[in-house]
Order: structure tokens, then C-alpha cells, then sequence
């Protein structure tokens, strides 16, 4: 964490190939005396050395007192602002440095990285925002601010430093496209071939030996994996851009997934593992019991139906897939503000170093059961991005041969909400319907 020495801000700074040290002087206040002049000229001349670094490198850096008053903006900053020379230096922060979202929407104090970084005493990185630029046009850029302290640990200001990424981005959405647009074209062609060696199977269409009907029951299979193969490329393309599309509504989180969880206990089943859904009372409920149903709270939320179930598909059928025996457990609970549930399994577990990769983009952890077990390495990665989409958590507890617990939460309604989105919902639908025409 940078810090104040002798009212001279000392900064680790990294960038490029290296390291440096930047010394910016601190503004000494009218009532205050400097009594170490040693010490003061040999900052100086360490502070006309980050002078020059300063001016050479391509990345902005700004410097922010606790008054939210830009005190420092290097010559790329100004650059990337199209700012005139020291004409930023002096003014609150917020006026100059606006920053908006994929969505154009300006950043609020809560998203804002140089406010968190006062409010958390932290650093904040930011790879997603836009720096609104003095001729109103949007800069991608990737932030990072780093809160300053004083010898007391207080924090009297923040360092920024921002890089443009625009062609970065351009690179990404390219690629995006190309994924998008591939996987899309070749859905159709793999689809018909699906659809040929259904019927090449069907006993009521042709008639073939065993020895064929083998070879073409893993023709089938393999091609029914490319097809899920591509849609996966498609959907993970989409999410990566923006758009992903979501028709959300109000949902009953315990009903939607009491009835989920009675249809995935056959895909169990079929591996000879048992099934449990657990509310947040620690009641056991089984679908196929009405002596088993309990009265629990209704958790609303606002999502769309068909996003969540491909999140937990894709989360149970991992449970199911690394589990040789047990049981998965489907869980719900929460509080005022959060609905929390929950994908929990007896299988392999996840080494430690994994976990925080997997929900990159193709990555599988390096075991025998994913070297023998099929899989794309994208269901992770799109689950995550579909509850991101509602505002909402989705995280991995995990313990190598002790099993593996998803959870994820999301923004729960007040019944008092959720009514009133239910009406709104329900007008809509109504007023979409065609006109009855009366007859004649």
C-alpha cells in the first residue's frame, strides 16, 4: 500500500516489464514546517526521477486527496481525458473522471473504485468501466486504485492508475463474433445429422444389424456432445458480450425448485445416488410425498426461469458426474435481502488452487475423473455470467475427497414487491393477447 513519508507520497508503482518507486510531494499545509531538509532534497531529486517516469509511460495515474481533489494526473491521463496540461489538477474527481458501465449507465458512489478504495481501505480493480472523455466519447479502460495512508495507518488519499484497453476489447468482441457466428452455422449441419441417425436407429424407419446399430448408437452420442459442444460456444460468446438474453419474472425459488429437484432425481437415480431437497428449517422435502410437505416462506425472486435452470443443470449434472456415491443434496434458505441455495455433493472434491479458476473459460482441473469424464469447461463460466445478470453470487466451497458445495445467492423480493410485479406481469400478458373478434 503506497504511503506518506515526510508529507511525500511514496508509491510502488508497477508497470510494464518493472517496478518503480514514485515519489509526489504531499502540499504541506500553512501551519506546517518541513525539518528535515536532508531528507527533503533527497526526495526531490527522487521525485524528479518519477517525473520523468511519469511522463514516458502510456498508462494514466492520477493521485486523489481525502477531499475527493484531484492532485496529480500524468500526461497520459490527460491524454486519454483529452484534458489540457494541469487543467484537471485542482478539481473534485468525480466532475473530471466519470466513469459509466457496458450499459452507459454512470457509476454510482457504490461502484465507483475510487470512493470504495476510501470506504474499504482496499484495492479496487476494475476491468469493465468506460472513462467518459472531455469530447463526451467512451474509453474502455481497466482501473486500479490503491488507497494512500500516513504513518498512523489513516488514509489520507488514493492513486489510480488506468489503462486504455479499447483495442483489447475490439480483439475480444471480434473474437466473440467469429465463436458466435461459427458455432451457429454449424448447429444446423450437426442437427440434421443428429435428426439422420435417430432415424437410421428407429426400428419402425430401417432395419440394421447389431453390429451397426453399435456403431451408430456412438455416432449419435458423440454428435449429440458437438451439438452441446456449439451451443455452449454460442451462449458463452453471447454472455461474454452482453448479450445473453433473459426474460426474468417473479419466482417462488422454493416451489420452482421442489419441482426441479423431483425431475433431476432421476439423473441420480440413474447412477445410483439419492436425492435431497433441503429447506432452510432443515426439513427434508420429497416431492413424491404429500405426507412430506411442510409450510416454508415464499423466497421471490426476479429472474428468468429457463437461465436458472440451465444453471443448475449445469452445476447438478457436474455433482452427479464427479460423484461415485452418496447423495446430492439441493438446498434453500435465506434471509430479508437474499435468497441462498444450494448444489451439494459426496464425491472427489477440489484441490484448494483450483477453485478460484473455475469459472474461467475452459477450465477443467487436472484429475483422472475429468481426464475420463466429457465436458466443455464453459458450463462454470456461463452459470456464472446468468447469475451476474440478476445481480446476484455464485461461489464454490470444497474439499478434496469430501465433496463440493455451489451456492449462490440472489436478490430476494418483498412479498409486497413481488405482488405488485405479478400484476404488472399479468396486465402484460394481457394485453398482448389478440383481440377477440366477436362472431357474426
Amino acid at each position: 500500500m503506497p504511503i506518506i513519508v515526510g508529507g511525500l507520497v511514496v508509491v510502488l508503482l508497477g508497470l510494464g516489464a518493472g517496478w518503480y518507486w514514485l515519489v509526489l510531494k504531499r502540499p504541506i499545509e500553512n501551519n506546517q514546517t518541513d525539518n528535515n531538509s536532508v531528507l527533503t532534497k533527497k526526495f526531490d531529486i527522487e521525485q524528479s526521477k518519477s517525473n520523468i517516469i511519469l511522463a514516458a509511460i502510456d498508462d494514466g495515474v492520477v493521485v486523489i486527496d481525502d477531499r475527493n481533489i484531484i492532485k496529480l494526473l500524468n500526461p497520459a491521463g490527460e491524454r486519454m481525458l483529452g484534458s489540457t496540461h494541469g487543467e484537471a489538477v485542482g478539481l473534485d474527481h468525480r466532475v473530471v473522471l466519470k466513469l459509466v458501465d457496458s450499459k452507459n449507465a454512470l457509476y454510482d458512489d457504490n461502484k465507483n473504485p475510487f470512493i470504495r478504495a476510501f470506504k474499504e481501505s482496499k484495492n479496487i480493480h476494475d476491468n469493465n468501466a468506460s472513462l467518459v472523455t472531455h469530447a463526451n466519447q467512451r474509453l474502455p479502460i481497466s482501473i486500479s486504485v490503491s488507497p494512500l495512508s500516513d504513518d498512523r495507518s489513516s488514509i489520507v488519499g488514493v492513486v489510480g492508475i488506468f489503462r486504455n484497453v479499447q483495442a483489447e476489447r475490439q480483439e475480444e468482441r471480434q473474437r466473440a463474433e467469429f465463436i458466435s457466428t461459427a458455432s451457429h452455422e454449424m448447429r444446423t449441419p450437426v442437427a440434421a445429422i443428429e435428426g439422420y441417425l435417430a432415424l437410421a436407429m428407429n426400428t419402425k424407419v430401417s432395419h440394421i444389424d447389431t453390429k451397426a446399430r453399435e456403431y451408430l448408437e456412438k455416432a449419435h452420442i458423440s454428435t449429440k456432445h458437438l451439438g452441446k459442444l456449439f451451443q455452449d460456444l454460442l451462449t458463452s460468446a453471447n454472455a461474454e458480450d452482453g448479450r445473453l438474453t433473459s426474460q426474468p419474472v417473479v419466482v417462488e425459488l422454493g416451489k420452482y425448485l421442489e419441482q426441479l429437484s423431483e425431475e433431476l432425481r432421476f439423473v441420480a437415480e440413474k447412477k445410483n445416488l439419492s436425492m435431497e431437497f433441503v429447506t432452510g428449517n432443515g426439513n427434508t422435502v420429497d416431492a413424491r410425498d404429500s405426507n412430506s410437505k411442510v409450510i416454508q416462506p415464499l423466497y421471490y425472486v426476479h429472474a428468468d426461469p429457463d437461465r436458472l435452470r440451465e444453471v443448475i443443470n449445469n452445476v447438478f449434472d457436474n455433482a452427479v458426474k464427479y460423484t461415485e456415491s452418496g447423495k446430492i443434496s439441493i438446498g434453500l434458505t435465506g434471509d430479508n435481502e437474499v435468497v441462498q441455495f444450494y448444489i451439494r455433493d459426496t464425491g472427489a472434491g477440489i484441490a484448494t488452487q483450483d477453485i478460484p479458476h473455475l469459472f474461467q473459460k475452459f477450465y477443467r482441473t487436472n484429475n483422472a475423473l475429468t481426464r475420463t469424464e466429457g465436458g466443455t469447461g464453459l458450463g462454470l463460466f456461463i452459470s456464472r455470467k446468468i447469475i451476474e445478470l440478476y445481480s446476484g453470487r455464485i461461489w464454490i466451497d470444497s474439499e478434496v475427497d469430501k465433496g463440493t458445495t455451489v451456492f449462490i445467492n440472489l436478490p430476494r423480493l418483498s412479498d409486497e414487491k413481488a405482488t405488485k410485479l405479478l400484476a404488472s406481469e399479468n396486465r402484460s400478458k394481457q394485453n398482448s393477447l389478440p383481440p377477440i373478434i366477436p362472431s357474426s
